[in-house]
């Protein structure tokens, strides 16, 4: 396994999903009330795609890191 690489997968993986869960909380606080659910559509939402690009790019990285 080339560490480097998987060290920086994983940083890309965490990075990507603190991120969205923030993204979501506030597009969440910002759409909805508090007494309101999130809807199903809130995963789709255009803010959230660059971080399913840091996402993707961190699996990628992970899977080739494993891979070397």
């Amino acid at each position: 396994m080339e560490w480097t690489l998987g060290y920086i997968a994983i940083t890309l993986l965490i990075i990507g999903l603190i991120g969205q869960a923030f993204e979501m909380r506030k597009i969440r606080q910002t759409t909805y009330r508090d007494e309101q659910l999130g809807s199903p559509t809130i995963f789709t939402n255009k803010k959230n795609f660059k971080w399913y690009g840091i996402l993707g790019i961190g699996i990628i990285l992970w899977y080739f890191a494993e891979r070397m």
